[in-house]
């Protein structure tokens, strides 16, 4: 594919390989979080009622969001490992077949987001009066849902070949526009009209639009990673069952995430708006302090997929462990950042006491266990990276179903939202000890010859 690609994934330091990756997609991810706070910030300033109705969103816009993370991840898997093996055509071929793809599914999701509307918001709880001010955001998001293939899928495809700089400049990018633009259209600044929180979804449309132009004139134009043209019937084909193979358990066990956090939602609903609202704001700052664990998710399983293909066994298990170790002893630090910040971080995002408490109540605990949400989060794209999505969906499904939200429900029938939160932490403890555990039983290391063999 492109011949800009400088990382030599099978026998570049290990370490260094994956910091080189690394960083700069945690630079573009700044601001692409911050993409989400800042809706977040802007509707707040409108009142409780808009910032729960937004809240109530969440769930679902991370839905299509997860699906397209998913077929990224899969598109990502199999073009990395073609590459390991040499065979540039046919990742040529496959890059171009996944956005093809991608833009199938993501408009039908959409569309059937938008006909039921209603049936979905009010199971997780909405009232009629939320109802309102939440189609003034889903309506306008699902219409520009169809532009997330640019930076889901489009982004998977440079960072397989080994380009992690302008994926992150497409995130940045998009991040910075819709920081612009939001303070314009939701308050109507200028000769900008006020429109409220659909001013925030349109804020979105626009930067996501943008982001899609880039990704495929950098695709297309200046590395020539895919085709215009559609391949013959049976390659394409091929391809789709390649990447479906991948990316659809990959999906699933995404999409399991915004359903979980879906019930969560409900159950917090249970406390009031104000509860909502906060619940609210804490997910969004979970985006920002796992920013360095959700850059690795992206940029360790095209490393893993290359040594996959190159069977360099070893390579992909230390990779796995120095990744873990890592991020356990750098979200210690976030931690204690956010404990520190907890109390400046509730007043900036909250009009009402209330909800600044109950803010603040989110940060103390369930920041705690972001280290080892990051051990399964690095655990499930390492297993996808080597071509065993199964296996992720099932840790996916045992973290959610079994340990996440059955131990936060149970927490919070005897202590309320403090039991909610604390039972949630204990479910990413439990789970990440579980992950850990597994994915080493699939390696046998041999001290002796210095090899890992997949089992």
């Amino acid at each position: 594919m492109s011949k800009t690609n400088q990382i030599d994934f099978l026998n570049d330091p290990v370490a260094g390989t994956l910091k080189k990756m690394t960083i700069p997609v945690i630079y573009g991810m700044i601001l692409l979080m911050t993409f989400n706070l800042v809706d977040t910030f802007f509707v707040g300033l409108l009142g409780t009622k808009p910032l729960a109705a937004i809240s109530f969103t969440f769930p679902v816009t991370f839905t299509v969001i997860s699906l397209m993370i998913g077929l990224g991840i899969g598109t990502s898997a199999v073009i990395a490992r073609l590459l390991g093996k040499g065979d540039k055509v046919a990742a040529k071929t496959t890059a171009s077949v996944a956005l093809y793809l991608g833009a199938v599914v993501v408009v039908a999701l959409s569309f059937i987001g938008y006909i039921f509307t209603d049936n979905i918001f009010t199971l997780l709880g909405a009232s009629p009066a939320a109802l309102v001010l939440i189609h003034q955001y889903i309506d306008v998001w699902y219409l520009g849902s169809i532009c997330l293939i640019g930076p889901m899928i489009g982004n998977a495809i440079l960072r397989a070949s080994g380009d992690t700089k302008t994926p992150s400049i497409v995130m940045g990018s998009a991040g910075l526009i819709n920081a612009i633009l939001d303070p314009l259209l939701i308050f109507g600044l200028g000769p900008f009209p006020e429109l409220g929180m659909q001013g925030a979804a349109i804020a979105t449309l626009i930067s996501w639009a943008c982001g899609f132009i880039f990704v495929l004139y950098v695709l297309i134009v200046k590395k020539n990673l895919i085709s215009v043209r559609l391949p013959k019937f049976s390659i394409f084909m091929s391809a789709i069952k390649q990447i479906a193979k991948i990316g659809f358990p990959a999906a699933g066990a995404n999409m399991l995430t915004p359903l979980a956090a879906a019930v969560m939602t409900a159950i917090v609903a249970r406390y009031g708006e104000s509860a909502v609202a906060a619940f609210g704001v804490g997910s969004r700052l979970e985006s920002i302090a796992c920013l360095v664990i959700l850059a690795m998710s992206m940029t360790l399983p095209p490393f893993i997929s290359h040594n996959l293909g190159a069977n360099k066994m070893k390579r992909v298990a230390y990779s796995y462990k120095s990744s873990v170790k890592f991020v356990m002893f750098w979200q210690v630090f976030i931690y204690i950042v956010m404990v520190l910040l907890a109390p400046f971080i509730a007043s900036a995002f909250a009009k009402e006491q209330q909800v600044a408490d109950i803010i603040q109540l989110f940060i103390w605990i369930l920041p705690l266990g972001y280290g080892f949400q990051g051990v399964i989060i690095l655990t499930n794209s390492s297993f996808n990276a080597l071509h065993k999505p199964m296996m992720a969906l099932i840790l996916s499904i045992v973290r959610l179903f079994v340990c996440y939200v059955p131990f936060a429900y149970v927490g919070s029938l005897f202590f309320n939202l403090e039991g909610l939160f604390v039972g949630a932490l204990l479910g990413n403890i439990v789970m990440a000890s579980l992950s850990y555990h597994i994915f080493n039983k699939q390696f046998s290391i041999n001290a002796n010859d210095s090899k890992a063999v997949l089992l």
